[in-house]
């Protein structure tokens, strides 16, 4: 039995080997376009980070697979219904990074309400000369203001927790919970994602993407932010229009992004808005947060992301059991 992993993280597979166990064989590559035909054929089970149209042009050559993981939480890029008919179940590990992510929302916003990232560039220029708070439109309390959830999963609802630490007042737009999920969580919900626009002053992204997803945050609901207002992003970059966002930011409204991830990536230096940031534009400083799509990370994230993925698809290869699959509707065997 064997699992091939198409973009291994580091050189190193011993978490991997250990979490597989000993009747099961490793082989990995650097990236999913080293794959050889041979490596796909022989593989009874697949783990990918970023190579979800790698296993979807080899889908062909899968001889023996009964297990696709997509090592993260998302699994855009896979295609459920045909990876379904020929009996290979998507799986995915959607706890390994829940706190990270949520902590790392949270760090944005933190940084752009106290304007750290502003005065840190402020103090590298001039320390003493520029020894002073500045008006920026970001800068704001928290205490009392309202942060808004765009998509109340796991990840949504720790990131709601911890704001509602600074004391604000928690609200969130998902379709998807039940009737009842407000007055489980004690948070308020809003039944449109106009109404979540217009009310929050923080909103955060945490929903997946998907086809009613994807370029749901344009122009229309930018639009109905408030001056002060602020968008995080730490979700998936496509659920963002990035020309939206540098037209609204370049009309003042909102005041600020800051953004994990990115529709293109890595991030498209050609872009109007990456250009701006990258050149200091004044109108711009202290309104925008890039960082590269890392809000997963942590040591001990990574090695659960790594040894879950394993197990899960050594689970699905030694008795036929599954976690967290996706495609349950459509998997034949």
């Amino acid at each position: 039995m064997r699992i091939l992993i198409t973009d291994r993280h580091i050189a190193d597979d011993s978490l991997e080997r250990e979490a597989a166990g000993p009747d099961i064989e490793i082989e990995a590559f650097e990236r999913p376009e080293d794959v050889t035909d041979d490596a796909w054929a022989r593989a009874d089970g697949i783990i990918t980070y970023r190579g979800a149209g790698a296993v979807m042009a080899a889908l062909p050559k899968l001889q023996r697979a009964r297990i696709v993981v997509r090592g993260g939480v998302g699994f855009d890029g896979l295609d459920l219904k045909p990876l379904g008919e020929r009996g290979i179940a998507v799986c995915t590990v959607p706890d390994y990074g829940t706190t990270e992510v949520a902590d790392h929302a949270i760090a944005l916003m933190l940084a752009l309400r106290r304007g750290l990232n502003h005065y840190e560039q402020r103090m590298r220029q001039d320390p003493n000369g520029l020894w002073r708070y500045v008006e920026s439109p970001c800068i704001d309390r928290l205490r009392g203001r309202t942060f808004g959830v765009f998509g109340m999963g796991r990840i949504g609802l720790a990131a709601a927790r911890r704001a509602a630490a600074f004391d604000m007042n928690v609200v969130f737009y998902d379709p998807n919970q039940p009737d009842g999920y407000d007055l489980a969580t004690g948070y308020r919900r809003l039944t449109s994602a106009e109404e979540l626009f217009e009310t929050a002053d923080t909103v955060s992204i945490h929903s997946p993407l998907n086809d009613d997803t994807r370029g749901a945050i344009g122009a229309e609901l930018l639009g109905r932010m408030h001056d002060w207002a602020i968008v995080i992003n730490t979700a998936r970059g496509p659920i963002v229009d990035l020309d939206a966002m540098y037209d609204a930011l370049k009309a003042g409204k909102p005041a600020g992004a800051g953004l994990d991830v990115l529709p293109t990536e890595p991030a498209d230096a050609s872009h109007p808005l990456i250009k701006a940031f990258m050149a200091g534009e004044e109108w711009l400083a202290g309104r925008l947060m890039l960082s590269p799509h890392d809000a997963f990370y942590s040591p001990p994230g990574l090695h659960d992301l790594r040894s879950k993925a394993v197990a899960t698809a050594a689970q699905r290869i030694r008795d036929g059991s599954l976690r967290n699959c996706q495609n349950l509707e459509f998997l034949t065997d």
